[in-house]
């Protein structure tokens, strides 16, 4: 492993050039996971002979990035090894939705063995090139569509295990609250923190930020600059830009990418990552030790970020500066989804005081969060709430499905509708969020109910209430509560990474 050390002090801020601001211990309410904790890679392994091999390849890469981060590595791509790309074969969704290569996942493996070598030859002496993603439009839940990109499957296989050696320098280098996309770190870890820094720390101001389509924004040649803070290997630089410049097909017609990075992709959420570590998370790292007297808390979760605030007017000029940084880097703030709100402990009364009502909201990763009171103490606590329009959203499209299933067996529909239902509570079944998760049940009810008893003209007199309670008892998950309270998980969490 070959490394050389490297700054640039006209990315980050002077006193961050050298990542020292990410080497500094984290507030409390924004600590990071131990180094050990980070690296975890839910992966699903084919042998114990490769997993220990690539292990034992990456842990170097881990020790070195952790140790000096102004460090620059030279040689990576030799830890893109046939083993590697196995691995990372089998780590891909078997079911995914096949990019313009139209190949699947079953056809691939037949002969996994000489595909695995031909592509692992094509890398190492330069001949691989990387597919157009295949565009396809997903329902947003206010109406809108979003554009994923679907890439071809060897292009999925080469980003994964690139994505392996990425993950094994960037996770040392990450600051403690980030946590979009990062492995060991999920949204709810994320509500935790900032449920957390709410309440434990002096917070009177919250600015709920958004970046206008971000990942259609990412500026390729700042992209590759940061990268090349850390990467000095030519040769993974040069496969990160030719998914970056691959474009995108469209009902077979090609279109050039001149930015952004395609969401879907597997390597996009890690170069989303470093693209805001140094565009974001460095310099409000320093501007809060820099420039504010008051407390300030950060939680970001990929382009969804929260930023907490004791006083007014650091919170308005944080703002101010924030629309600046963001301007130099080709990205801009969502005027109309961009709020400064007075949120907190004392919110309340200060609103209350001046005749304002009461606070406002914010919504954070499916949750609207607001002002309250414990019931035992009436001490401040952030209640928590799934989105109505999200949750509208969600139910229309059941119902729709529940229509397009109307004469299919009632048992079918039942597993289905267990594993939609199911994974809805499980995410959203958070302290403070019950009347939501029965209401959810309900309407999911109601809507069965009407499909089954339209399914005959004597529908509505075999499909009673009664009988459709017994089917909902057996088919249904019950709503119930299955997150513990935040300051107990995160408590918890940042134990168990000190060990």
């Amino acid at each position: 492993m070959n490394a050389s050390r490297k700054s640039d002090e006209s990315v980050v801020p002077a006193t961050s050039v050298n990542n020292g601001a990410a080497e500094a211990p984290a507030e409390p309410t924004e600590e990071r996971d131990s180094t050990k904790r980070n690296v975890d890679q839910a992966a699903l392994h084919r042998t114990p002979g490769r997993i220990e091999r690539k292990s034992r390849g990456l842990a170097g890469v881990r020790e070195a990035a952790r140790k000096d981060s102004t460090l620059r590595f030279t040689a990576l791509l030799h830890h893109v090894n046939e083993d590697c790309l196995t691995e990372a074969f089998y780590n891909l969704k078997k079911t995914a939705a096949v990019g313009v290569d139209e190949v699947t996942w079953q056809e691939y493996e037949r002969n996994v063995e000489a595909h695995i070598t031909g592509l692992h030859d094509r890398i190492h002496r330069g001949a691989y090139r990387a597919k157009p993603s295949r565009r396809v439009w997903i329902p947003k839940p206010d109406g809108r569509q979003r554009p994923l990109g679907i890439a071809s499957l060897e292009d999925k296989i080469v980003q994964q295990a690139v994505l392996w050696v990425l993950q094994s320098i960037y996770e040392q280098d990450f600051l403690g609250f980030s946590y979009g996309f990062r492995p060991g770190r999920s949204q709810h870890d994320a509500l935790d923190a900032l449920s957390v820094a709410l309440t434990s720390k002096r917070v009177n101001w919250v600015l709920d930020a958004d970046i206008a389509g971000f990942f259609d924004a990412i500026d390729h040649a700042w992209l590759i600059k940061f990268l090349e803070h850390r990467i000095g290997d030519k040769r993974v630089l040069r496969l990160i830009r030719k998914w970056l410049r691959a474009g995108v097909s469209e009902e077979g017609e090609w279109f050039q990418a001149k930015q952004g990075t395609p969401q879907g992709a597997v390597i996009s959420p890690l170069l989303a990552n470093v693209f805001l570590h140094y565009v974001l998370d460095l310099w409000v790292e320093w501007w809060r030790k820099n420039r504010c007297r008051g407390d300030v808390v950060i939680v970001r979760y990929a382009d969804d970020f929260v930023i907490g605030f004791e006083h007014r007017y650091e919170a308005e000029a944080c703002l101010e500066a924030l629309r600046e940084r963001f301007a130099k880097f080709g990205l801009k703030l969502h005027e109309d989804k961009t709020r400064l709100i007075e949120f907190g402990r004392y919110a309340n009364e200060r609103r209350e005081r001046r005749g304002d009502g009461g606070p406002e909201s914010f919504d954070f990763l499916g949750f609207t969060h607001q002002c309250g009171k414990t019931r035992s103490h009436g001490w401040f606590t952030v209640q928590r709430t799934s989105i109505a329009k999200r949750m509208r959203a969600t139910l229309a499209a059941i119902e729709q499905q529940l229509r397009q299933r109307m004469h299919r067996p009632v048992g079918e529909t039942a597993r289905w509708l267990r594993s939609v239902v199911g994974g809805w509570l499980n995410y959203h079944a958070v302290p403070g969020n019950s009347r939501r998760l029965c209401q959810f049940v309900d309407e999911v009810s109601k809507h069965w109910l009407t499909v089954l008893r339209r399914r005959s003209q004597k529908g509505k007199e075999r499909w009673t209430w009664t009988r459709m309670r017994r089917l909902i008892r057996k088919h249904l998950p019950r709503p119930r509560i299955l997150h513990p309270y935040p300051n107990d998980r995160f408590r918890a969490r940042l134990k168990v990474g000190a060990v």
